[in-house]
């Protein structure tokens, strides 16, 4: 065999073999991250079907269950967390994370008119955040807007935030946005029933607050 030939012949079987394993490992690391997503879907039924046994409990004793519903928000902001991890890792357009942001936005809106019928038979003050984003690449504002009200939950645990991704086709969804008239200019909020547009800085975000709304709730020690 000649020089020439052989050096082509080992030119080749090292093509394979690198061609081999990078297969391997993609096909490997694709498996994993099934798994991975595979357990986080199941970890968030889960946590589905814990919320709507703590909302049926609240609807029981409304007045009763204070402590349980500082739990039960606390429950929701970690089931956003986790689906903003699974959208993260498999992209907004998903179908598996469609099904996920669907049931996590029934269960927010579910919170949310808990919330306010605690507010009335209860003669509680909560303070309210609607937050309205898009994932259609037509807010630019949209993720610095999630990163102060993220900010703003973590320093205020009993604030309320209910995020929804305004282009979800999702009935429920279309009718809340109905009932509470938010246009398409987002970012958008609604902040204890009032309606603010547009995202510029987070101390500009917290004047839209009531006066004296966050000092009203506990704050920790988490900074930005």
């Amino acid at each position: 065999m000649s020089l020439v030939a052989r050096n082509a012949l080992i030119a080749l079987f090292i093509t394979i073999a690198i061609s081999g394993t990078v297969a391997y490992a993609i096909n490997y690391l694709n498996n994993a991250r099934v798994s991975e997503l595979s357990a986080i879907e199941e970890q968030l039924s889960i946590d589905s079907l814990s919320l709507e046994t703590q909302f049926s409990l609240l609807e029981s004793a409304p007045c009763d269950s204070n402590a349980s519903s500082v739990t039960l928000t606390t429950e929701l902001a970690d089931f956003g967390n986790r689906l903003s991890y699974a959208e993260n890792q498999l992209g907004s357009d998903n179908s598996q994370v469609i099904r996920l942001k669907e049931r996590y936005s029934l269960l927010e809106i579910r919170d949310y008119l808990i919330t306010k019928q605690l507010a009335q038979v209860c003669r509680t003050k909560p303070v309210t955040v609607l937050y309205f984003y898009s994932n259609a690449g037509d807010c630019a504002d949209c993720d610095k807007a999630g990163y102060a009200l993220s900010y703003l939950r973590d320093t205020y645990p009993a604030l309320r935030v209910y995020s929804f991704d305004y282009n979800l086709d999702l009935g429920a969804l279309k009718t809340f946005i109905a009932v509470t008239k938010v246009r398409s200019d987002l970012p958008a909020f609604i902040i204890n029933g009032k309606h603010y547009y547009g995202f510029t800085s987070l101390e500009d975000l917290e004047k839209q607050f009531p006066k004296g709304a966050l000092a009203t709730t506990t704050a920790t020690t988490t900074r930005l």
